[in-house]
């Protein structure tokens, strides 16, 4: 067994209240204090923020620099070990919020969902759609609960999250296919939701942000019922040789340049998938019907230049396309909105154009 696996597994035998507990206390220090932990580093005229200083350092003392599996034996583990990390750090988000379980359409027939209502939300609401990270392999609604929470609440809005199939049981297209899916039934079900079917958003983060991102562009295609806003954290768009951050954060920034190929090797394991536009979107034909777009990429990311390359690929196309830097930030900051200061100031950044954005179109 790798070192890595074992940690993990010796990892998983701690209770996710006391890892929830520690990880409060260790990103609630002040901040005078939080800047004295971890290393400082500055890359490309980006500082390092604190907390995710702070979320390095634990990594390491884990042993931990990456997130794919090392076999597709081995990716049940590495599932388990995401949803611990992930509800350690974004326990406490969105309290009040309220959710119930539902089924919506997927391309080959129901599959999970969630629906977050914030408390005392009239009808008619805008409604976000989210699709959760995890590179096509990993994660799940309980994965993404918090950020989920956490947009519900800021944003004053609904949030339909939906559990679209996984590689390797389900490769290419399926998760793509179930996106576009669901995104259908959501803007056809929206007064069943009580939402507005006018103002039907699109989100998603890293895997999830590709998924968004395919089903606007398909939505658009199709010249339907469309999305009204599409908001995009550090999204999977497809290699390019311009991408110098896979190189640059190659390893040893969280997510690494190891785990992106091994995602996209499990997710689009036949010849010409990986280069299909429902995969590689950042090279697609046709985004010109595409509706406004935020894209918010993070400074410490190997996915930082494809996200900023696809929005200026849609303002070249004549979207109305707009790129927010998070420039201290590690990939998968939203997940931290429970215990980090640092990562709620950009989902805020974040979520205020979404706000302004909907609010015009009331």
């Amino acid at each position: 067994m790798a070192l890595i696996d074992l940690v993990k597994k010796l990892s998983l035998q701690i209770p996710t209240p006391l890892v929830a507990g520690g990880a409060r206390l260790i990103f609630g220090l002040p901040v005078e204090i939080k800047q004295r932990l971890g290393t400082p580093q500055t890359v490309e005229g980006n500082d390092l923020d604190p907390d995710s200083r702070i979320t390095l350092l634990l990594l390491k003392a884990q042993g931990v620099d990456g997130l794919a599996a090392h076999d597709v034996r081995d990716i049940p583990l590495s599932r388990a070990s995401m949803l611990k990390l992930c509800q350690a750090v974004g326990a406490g988000a969105g309290p009040t919020v309220i959710t119930r379980g539902l089924m919506v359409d997927g391309a080959a027939g129901p599959i999970p969902a969630r629906l977050y209502t914030p408390e005392g939300l009239d009808a008619g609401s805008p409604l976000v759609v989210f699709f959760h990270g995890g590179g096509f392999v990993l994660g799940d609604l309980d994965s993404h609960d918090a950020p989920c929470r956490y947009i519900a609440d800021r944003a004053h809005v609904r949030v339909l999250s939906v559990d679209y199939r996984l590689a390797p049981e389900a490769i290419f297209p399926a998760a793509a296919d179930d996106a576009v899916a669901a995104t259908k039934w959501a803007i056809a079900h929206a007064d069943r939701l009580g939402a507005d079917a006018e103002r039907v958003v699109v989100c998603g983060d890293s895997a999830g942000g590709n998924l968004a991102a395919v089903a606007a562009r398909e939505l658009s295609l199709e010249g339907g019922a469309q999305p009204a806003f599409s908001l995009l954290f550090y999204p999977v768009t497809g290699a390019d040789p311009a991408n110098r951050s896979r190189d640059t954060f190659a390893s040893g920034y969280f997510l690494t340049k190891h785990d992106i190929e091994w995602f996209r090797k499990v997710y689009t394991p036949e010849p010409g998938q990986d280069t299909d536009p429902k995969f590689h979107v950042l090279h697609a034909d046709s985004l010109g019907g595409i509706g406004r777009t935020h894209v918010v990429v993070a400074g410490f990311d190997p996915l930082r230049d494809e996200g900023a390359a696809y929005a200026e690929r849609l303002r070249a196309a004549g979207v109305n396309a707009t790129t927010q830097l998070a420039p201290g930030a590690l990939h998968g900051f939203i997940n931290s909105v429970g215990v980090s200061a640092d990562a709620r100031v950009e989902m805020d950044a974040a979520l205020d154009v979404l706000r302004d954005e909907i609010a015009q179109k009331a």
